[in-house]
């Protein structure tokens, strides 16, 4: 570039002739004559036509390799040296360096053909909302208490929901999804989450989620399309996350003191419906959240009604008619005891327990529930 510089500069500014400029600088007339004609800047050659004499025949095997490794978790994936190892068995006689820069350029070949492209995410009313928990510290009756917030926020028009509880269990998902679609009264479309435990059973490559039964289920009865954000990007569920900080600072700061957790819900509702009374919406600066969530209501998919949500889960009756859900024992009915042949009951017939172990037998069924 310096050089095409100098012979533009030379020719233009002060005036030489090709074969003085050819003569002083020491380049070819013929790429004087380029330069000047052509009337670039700059010039990059790039070779049609790679022949390969060594690596042509097995590129098909290379490539197989490449293609395999992408499905691959990183610590299973082969190297390339791995690669042309492999490709040495199968009878290639040529370089490590030549299967390393054909990896090279098949790589980028293959990243700008299916390279993903981000554009500035609008939505339309009705279109998807986004979901999160965080934790908060409060004082409760007194007591400094640690609770979970769940987080509702409409992607078109910002409305948010917000409702505390103290653990953040199935049972208080779908709680805080009855909640969050009773007061926007319907729902939308798609429902974009983060990768919890609660939801997502396993997560594959890509969007592939395999995800809750109960939570399907839930979904279904709402006609919500779960979409689960990729592992560790915020950014995917960002209006969200935003919120989370925002509640924190206008609404948790200082330390809040209430009387009970309901209390605090009622109080935090008041709160989300004020924040948007008085706050422009981002983009429609003319109107405030509650406008554009006025609007957006009659988009949004008809409310189902509460959706009965409850968790269930196999377990197994011990020997002194308990059962353990979520570190707690219940009591059952002795019929629900299993034997190996026969009812409980018929076991007993045969086999007449003691007075102490009767004792034993009633004390337990006399035992008061714990409550979740």
């Amino acid at each position: 570039m310096d050089t095409i510089a100098r012979v533009r500069r030379a020719f233009h500014v002060q005036g030489w002739s090709m074969k003085k400029i050819a003569r002083e600088l020491h380049v070819s007339r013929n790429t004087v004559r380029k330069i000047l004609r052509s009337d670039e800047t700059d010039f990059a050659y790039e070779r049609e036509h790679q022949p390969l004499p060594r690596i042509g025949a097995w590129k098909s095997d290379i490539e197989r390799f490449l293609v395999a490794n992408e499905g691959k978790a990183s610590r299973e994936r082969l190297t390339l040296i791995r690669i042309y190892e492999e490709v040495r068995a199968l009878g290639y006689d040529g370089s490590y360096d030549a299967v390393r820069r054909y990896a090279k350029t098949w790589a980028k070949t293959r990243g700008s053909a299916t390279g993903e492209a981000y554009v500035p995410l609008y939505y339309a009313p009705g279109e998807a909302y986004q979901f999160d928990w965080s934790h908060e510290i409060v004082l409760i009756n007194g007591v400094t208490t640690t609770i979970k917030v769940a987080h509702v926020r409409l992607c078109h028009s910002r409305m948010m929901f917000a409702r505390a509880y103290m653990r953040e269990s199935q049972e208080m998902v779908f709680d805080a999804h009855e909640k969050a679609f009773a007061f926007f009264r319907g729902t939308c479309t798609r429902g974009i989450y983060d990768n919890m435990k609660t939801a997502v059973e396993a997560v594959f490559v890509g969007k592939e989620r395999q995800y809750n039964r109960r939570f399907l289920q839930m979904c279904s009865h709402y006609l919500v399309q779960p979409v689960a954000c990729t592992p560790a990007s915020g950014w995917e569920k960002g209006q969200v996350e935003n919120q989370v900080g925002l509640v924190r600072e206008r609404f948790f700061t200082p330390r809040l003191r209430v009387k009970s957790l309901e209390e605090l819900n009622v109080w935090l509702l008041d709160k989300c419906i004020a924040y948007a009374r008085s706050h422009r919406h981002p983009e429609q600066s003319e109107q405030t959240i509650w406008q554009m969530f006025e609007a957006e209501r009659g988009s949004l998919v008809h409310y189902a009604g509460p959706f009965d949500g409850f968790h269930c889960v196999p377990a197994s009756v011990s020997k002194t008619c308990t059962v353990r859900f979520d570190n707690n024992k219940y009591s059952v009915l002795s019929k629900a005891v299993p034997s190996r042949r026969g009812s409980c009951l018929c076991r007993q017939d045969r086999h007449p327990p003691g007075r102490r172990q009767y004792r034993r037998a009633s004390a337990v069924l006399r035992a008061r529930r714990y409550r979740l």
